[in-house]
């Protein structure tokens, strides 16, 4: 099944559903016709957008909003804060070009800063889904949930089958004790090749999919900070306020002091096509594992 065609059996099975966007129906080209009825588009007015997903939420709906995740994330920021944050409505906020998937554009255009954002929210939930498989598997159980979520659009390919979404679990692939590998989101597919290069050069290693940064995994984590010689962060975001800073939450929370080696942005990257992006800024799987090695103790 695609995403247009889950969200569309969703409104199929229950009329509440209503899909809203900001001139951004990449997901659901072919949709609009077959719901007209719960089908709305504002126009490049995000904050529009997010009052009036937040008015249809009082009355019993339930709004899935779609834009670029930049523009949904900042522009309408206080919007999601006030309107929906603040009220616990069940509005989900859909992202679009989320990180490194906004390769071409610069830097007004790269949602570095989202997970941050929205994670400091208090009732947002975030799912920053690894590929599309994963996305698809967790769609209808955010779309679902009573609080609002906020969700990465990730339609990459998939390496790997995933489970279905669990909110608050993690996935972990392997039970390596000499690094463990912590992601989300597009850069789960180059983590899942460097643990394939650093286990040919004799490490063992475990990948753990953090496919909800909010609510984390607490327990997975923690988990690999006491098996694992060192802990590895890898995501397509600024190093302030993404999984470095929640797993530096963690440590702290629970008094304990880890190996922690941060691979993330500490500034807008260079605008390319995906591949040359993850090459010039140091994101690929060769370059990920060389990066570890290096600081492998």
């Amino acid at each position: 099944m695609t995403y247009a065609d889950i969200v569309l059996k969703l409104i199929n099975e229950d009329d509440r559903y209503i899909i809203m966007t900001s001139e951004n129906r990449a997901a659901f080209r072919a949709l609009p016709p077959l719901i007209p009825k719960n089908f709305i588009d504002t126009g490049i007015t995000e904050q529009t957008m997010i009052g009036m997903a937040a008015g249809l939420a009082l009355r019993g709906r339930v709004p899935v909003v779609h834009a670029l995740a930049t523009f949904l994330t900042m522009r309408a920021f206080e919007f999601i804060r006030t309107d929906v944050g603040i009220g616990n409505l069940p509005v989900k906020i859909v992202g679009a070009v989320p990180g490194f998937l906004s390769d071409g554009n610069g830097p007004t255009h790269q949602a570095i800063e989202d997970v941050s954002i929205m994670r400091g929210i208090p009732n947002m939930n975030v799912f920053c889904p690894a590929d599309e498989d994963d996305m698809l598997k967790g769609l209808k159980t955010t779309i679902q949930y009573p609080s609002p979520f906020y969700m990465r659009y990730n339609p990459t390919q998939a390496l790997v089958e995933h489970s279905p979404l669990e909110i608050g679990k993690a996935e972990t692939f392997g039970d390596g004790t000499d690094i463990a590998i912590l992601v989300y989101g597009f850069l789960f597919g180059e983590a899942f090749k460097a643990k394939k290069i650093l286990e040919e050069q004799g490490k063992s290693v475990r990948l753990i999919n953090i496919r909800t940064p909010k609510p984390i995994d607490e327990d997975a984590v923690m988990k690999a900070v006491r098996e694992c010689k060192q802990i590895v962060t890898i995501e397509d975001h600024l190093i302030t306020g993404g999984l470095y800073s929640i797993v530096g939450e963690l440590l702290l929370k629970n008094k304990i002091a880890a190996d922690v080696l941060p691979i993330a942005l500490k500034t807008w990257f260079k605008p390319a096509l995906l591949n040359d992006v993850l090459e010039y800024e140091g994101f690929t799987a060769e370059k990920i594992s060389q990066t570890i090695l290096n600081n492998f103790q």
